[in-house]
């Protein structure tokens, strides 16, 4: 059983920045693509970015001038560090990693911008 744990969501002000970590545990092979989607309380899922394990990165749009996501050094973990939030990066954000055409995901963690 694959097990996705998110950290480092929580309140920041405008113009802030956070790190958000995700650690799989329970994989046996490294995941080809891990990567952040988000999902804003109304509104649908969206990637953040993602990273596979040749490094290539992909990020959703407008996004790459402020997040950079890396893969940790430990095997299947991935960092997002977010700068320059906005009130609207607020959302609940989610890890995953892909195998074989199979997505495994975290349970998600809460990053509100606000003032």
């Amino acid at each position: 059983q694959v097990h996705l744990a998110e950290s480092g969501g929580g309140w920041v002000q405008p113009g802030g920045s956070l790190r958000l970590s995700c650690a799989a545990s329970g994989a046996i092979s490294s995941f080809e693509v891990m990567g952040w989607y988000r999902q804003a309380a109304g509104k649908g899922r969206e990637l953040v970015a993602s990273i596979s394990n040749g490094d290539s990165t992909n990020y959703g749009d407008g996004l790459k001038t402020r997040f950079t996501i890396s893969r940790g050094s430990a095997k299947n973990t991935v960092y997002l560090q977010m700068n320059s939030l906005k009130p609207e990066d607020t959302a609940v954000y989610s890890c995953y990693g892909r195998y074989q055409f199979k997505t495994s995901w975290g349970q998600g963690t809460q990053v509100t911008v606000s003032s």
